[in-house]
């Protein structure tokens, strides 16, 4: 049976409906916006008579919607030159370090062909490859004298923007630590881009000599980027998504630093920020304990939260905020008012936590 490779063009309504059917044949029903609109790229494979055998998409340096027809899974081939396909096409975007989140079922297919598999749930699990690795990632992080005889504790952190409730945990952390690590999540689909969010953490806890303020480069991301589209149920995509985050965190990243406790705030306003600290206190112990503190308030008794600095900022209200946000955040945000104003008004999404 000969075979075709050929690009699949979903903004065709044909090409996506036969794209979408394979797909669904193979129980994968997730098309939602998130999932389908950040695709770069999708791939197809024909068979001599036009039928499609198999597909997959890449999305930043993740791949994705892999499928093989019914009767043709058994076939190594077509996975691998799928997947051999992807690979190809993301180095050829400047990527040498690969990510597949994907099915249970499927991990031992992506172990043949080089991936190395980071974590696992029974809803999803998550490999990479590439010329890097997470061992790779934490060996660049910074390390202290006599690390693995110290107390060592960490923070995640979004810090969109750095707030005086992020600053108290820091503190705290700091005070009752040798050593503690802030992670800066990895993501720039927000308002404040990752670099700035990682200079304005830097500068907001520089008075903490014992602080490593380091990027959560690939391994600490935000839940919600976690690609989700073989999963059904939201509630199934937020269990997945946080554990899967949990576990790398407790497995991989945590015995590596020595870090035994890791430091949370309280969620009283984002379900999904509740949900995954409920999954953190129930997968952490006992090799990290969670430490959880209220909320941070303001002076004024107000509860200390990101979104309402962003809101502020959509609304040119930042004298709303001082008590909010430290003054190395206000003066930034001072500094570059118009350029955030615009990529609200460009569509950045500000609601959330």
């Amino acid at each position: 049976m000969s075979t075709e490779l050929a690009d699949l063009n979903l903004n065709r309504r044909p090409v996506y409906k036969k794209w979408q059917e394979l797909l669904i044949s193979r129980d994968i029903s997730n098309f939602s916006v998130e999932e389908v609109n950040n695709i770069d790229e999708t791939i197809g494979l024909f068979d001599n008579e036009q039928h499609l055998l198999a597909t997959g998409s890449i999305a930043g340096n993740v791949l994705k919607y892999i499928a093989i027809k019914a009767g043709h899974e058994e076939n190594g081939a077509i996975f691998n030159q799928i997947v051999t396909e992807l690979t190809n096409r993301l180095v050829r975007r400047g990527f040498t370090h690969f990510f597949v989140f994907t099915k249970p079922e499927y991990s031992h297919s992506f172990k043949f062909v080089g991936f190395q598999e980071l974590a696992s749930s029974r809803f999803g699990v998550v490999l990479e490859k590439g010329t890097t690795t997470i061992t790779d990632y934490l060996m660049s992080l910074p390390h202290s004298p006599n690390q693995a005889e110290k107390s060592v504790a960490a923070i995640v952190m979004h810090a969109n923007p750095f707030t005086l409730g992020h600053q108290f945990l820091v503190r705290k952390a700091a005070q009752e630590n040798d050593l503690v690590y802030v992670f800066v999540v990895k993501n720039d689909a927000s308002l404040f881009s990752t670099e700035e969010r990682m200079r304005l953490v830097q500068e907001g806890t520089k008075e903490w000599k014992n602080v490593f303020v380091v990027s959560g480069a690939d391994y600490l991301v935000s839940y919600a980027t976690f690609p989700a589209y073989f999963l059904k149920t939201p509630d199934d995509v937020i269990k997945y998504q946080t554990t899967l985050d949990a576990r790398i965190f407790r497995d991989l990243i945590a015995p590596a630093l020595n870090i035994k406790k890791r430091y949370l705030g309280t969620e009283p306003f984002s379900h999904t920020t509740g949900i995954y600290n409920q999954t953190l206190l129930r997968e952490l112990p006992p090799a990290v304990q969670p430490i959880v503190l209220e909320r941070k308030k303001s002076a004024e008794g107000k509860l200390i939260t990101a979104t309402e600095v962003r809101m502020a900022i959509k609304e040119r209200k930042v004298e709303n905020i001082s008590h909010f946000i430290p003054q190395t955040t206000m003066t930034f945000i001072k500094d570059n008012i118009d350029n955030l104003e615009k990529r609200i008004k460009k569509g950045m999404k500000i609601s959330g936590n």
